[in-house]
């Protein structure tokens, strides 16, 4: 597959365009983001991922169409662990409602330069290295069980060590201040909440990343297809946010299925480092049948969990989402607290 530095510019081009129309139009005047706003968006970032699709399709062949749509599923499927962690980052911080889309929209354009970064470690790791094969699948076998096993795990309230590291050195404010990153105060710039909650939201994605774009490049070996799978994977994850209260939290067994899924690419990456790498007869898993196994697994998951939920109602109580969100409630503010006071900075 080969993309020509225009093609890349293009795709930047339209990925700023639509994150710049999202910023004009929604975030010009910072208001409570609702469902029903949300669910329009998702629905235009899912079109808009679709209509790359075709154009994949088109323009470069149906075999990397597919790889497309396998990468982009997959990474949104995901992508709804970081979702959860960015519930609680949200409430630790004490987000006002009113900026909650802002710290998404930013955090979310942070997250996806640094992915970007990480692809490119991860595409020239392996060119190099055929093996590096085999590290993505041992790397993703293990995180398939762990994900398989979760269950009730307290996250970070403060994000990460850069986070922490950014408080302990220079002077921040624990008040929000409108739509400021930084603000004076007794003549000294301070840095606000906002700014270390979108830091803490686009850094912490990374981690997150070390999981999912491995098992991307299992699915696609074309850095732009594991790029654009993530971009668009992230773009439409903020919505989501807004719509936790609705199908989200009844899908049960997400988890399950996420591991499974993970499970497969695992297996299938280390087929293909065999090949690489030795001369015995191994078999080949084509993307089309990886399409097709991560499809029905993820609606397998679907519907056996709305199922459960029908019989019992009260299972949804116990899902990943209601643990989420009371846990968000009892940590409210709790970040804010653990700013050090400004007579503490030296």
């Amino acid at each position: 597959m080969e993309v020509t530095p225009l093609v890349w510019a293009i795709t930047f081009g339209i990925l700023a365009g639509a994150f710049i129309l999202d910023f004009v139009v929604v975030d010009a005047r910072p208001h409570v983001f609702g469902p029903k706003q949300a669910a329009r968006w998702v629905v235009a970032y899912i079109i808009g991922a679709l209509v790359f699709a075709v154009f994949v399709w088109n323009y470069f062949g149906a075999e990397y169409g597919q790889q497309f749509l396998a990468g982009w599923i997959t990474e949104y499927s995901l992508s709804v662990d970081n979702l959860f962690v960015f519930i609680v980052l949200i409430s630790s911080f004490a987000v006002p409602e009113a900026l909650k889309h802002r710290v998404l929209l930013i955090g979310v354009a942070l997250a996806i330069v640094l992915r970007g970064v990480l692809i490119v470690v991860g595409a020239a790791a392996i060119s190099r290295f055929s093996a590096t094969f085999f590290v993505f699948s041992a790397f993703l076998l293990y995180t398939a069980i762990s994900v398989w096993r979760s269950h009730g795990e307290e996250r970070d309230l403060e994000g990460n060590g850069l986070v922490r590291l950014t408080e302990k050195y220079i002077p921040t404010s624990r008040e929000y201040v409108g739509t400021k990153a930084t603000v004076k105060i007794s003549g000294q710039r301070h840095i606000t909440p906002l700014f270390l909650v979108i830091l803490a939201i686009g850094t912490t994605d990374l981690l997150f990343a070390l999981d999912s774009i491995p098992a991307v490049f299992g699915l696609t070996k074309e850095p732009y297809l594991v790029f654009a799978a993530n971009a668009f994977a992230l773009m439409g994850l903020r919505q989501l946010y807004f719509l936790l209260d609705g199908l989200l939290g009844k899908i049960i067994f997400l988890a399950k299925g996420l591991a499974i899924i993970l499970g497969f690419i695992a297996i299938k990456l280390f087929l293909e480092a065999l090949d690489g790498t030795t001369d015995l007869a191994v078999p080949h898993v084509t993307i089309a049948q990886s399409l097709m196994f991560i499809l029905f697994t993820l609606g397998v998951t679907v519907v056996t969990s709305l199922t459960a939920v029908k019989r019992d109602p009260s299972l949804a109580l116990q899902s990943e989402v209601a643990q989420i969100t009371t846990e968000s409630i009892e940590h409210r503010g709790e970040a804010l607290e653990l700013i050090p006071d400004e007579d503490s900075l030296t």
